[in-house]
């Protein structure tokens, strides 16, 4: 149900009670008892009249006398910058800008020259730090956003990672996920890529890294800063990437893995196991590169 609709329901509940608390509302909106027979037609000639969606915010608590009406459970008021709504326990800097169909949550922290896309959700207790962008239709929970951050249409961070098991009868059990997902400082996160929250220790990416489109990162994972993942690269639960580390397209990396620093791996490349020196892998599994261009030249030669 919609903002507005739970607006006009609760209105009609209080009409049916009493009608007379309705005398200032009469009197700012000039409409007339008898233009309103019924609840219903009041309704219908009072939002005419009356626009829901202006709500009107001050610069220190954003909270008006226009503000009065809403419903028990859902206490969202509209943002004065951009028209998106937020709950009256968030803290929101007066700079930030929250789009029209936005919404940020119960909690949540929203710091200075922020801007939050059309369609976004920012859900309870969520931080985003100062200057950073967030697209459209980009769902945060459970996490930390940093500052100067780049968050593109689509993302989803801080839901549940994939993690199940079998139970004594066989059953498919799914395991706790109860940490968060920590993003550091100027990094950018494409279109439609997903990360994880943890479950035995937060998801982290480190500060000035970079990832592209369609990127899965799974729970647990540590990468650290000034990273490059390009996009399809998909990441299994707790792998641990050290700094300077570029991951071509495609690549995929299993889980429990660790990655030294300084690490570049071809695309369409496997990691199977650690890497433990720098230096430049490909191949499935990943091995050094000059390995994997001599086993494609011999399988080139052999073949013909």
């Amino acid at each position: 149900m919609s903002l507005m609709a739970i607006h006009i329901k609760r209105l009609s509940n209080l009409i049916n009670s009493s009608k007379s608390i309705f005398n200032p509302i009469y009197q700012k909106s000039n409409i007339r008892v008898s233009q309103a027979s019924s609840p219903e037609k009041f309704i219908s000639t009072f939002a005419s009249c009356r626009n829901f969606s202006s709500f009107s915010a001050g610069v220190t608590g954003h909270i008006t006398s226009e503000d009065a009406f809403e419903s028990d459970d859902l206490e969202f008021l509209k943002w004065h910058k951009g028209g998106g709504m937020f709950h009256k326990s968030a803290s929101i800097d007066p700079t930030a800008s929250i789009d029209f169909g936005a919404v940020v949550h119960s909690g949540s922290l929203v710091g200075a020259n922020v801007h939050v896309g059309s369609g976004a959700v920012i859900g309870p207790n969520v931080t985003i730090g100062e200057s950073t962008k967030i697209g459209y239709n980009v769902a945060l929970a459970n996490c930390t956003i940093g500052d100067s951050c780049v968050i593109h249409h689509g993302v989803c961070i801080g839901q549940d990672g994939f993690g199940f098991f079998l139970d004594e009868k066989g059953a498919m059990v799914k395991k706790h996920q109860a940490l968060k997902t920590l993003i550091g400082n100027n990094v950018e996160i494409g279109a439609n890529s997903c990360i994880d929250r943890g479950s035995w220790r937060d998801t982290v990416i480190g500060d000035h890294s970079k990832i592209d489109n369609l990127v899965q990162i799974g729970h647990n994972v540590v990468i650290g800063k000034c990273c490059m993942l390009c996009g399809q690269v998909g990441i299994a639960g707790s792998v641990t990437i050290g700094d300077y580390v570029t991951l071509g397209g495609r690549v995929g990396v299993r889980d429990h893995v660790t990655i030294v620093s300084k690490v570049r791996l071809a695309a369409s490349s496997c990691v199977t196991k650690d890497i433990t020196k720098p230096g430049d892998y490909g191949g499935f599994p990943a091995i050094p590169i000059h390995e994997w261009r001599r086993q494609v030249a011999n399988r080139s030669r052999t073949s013909k």
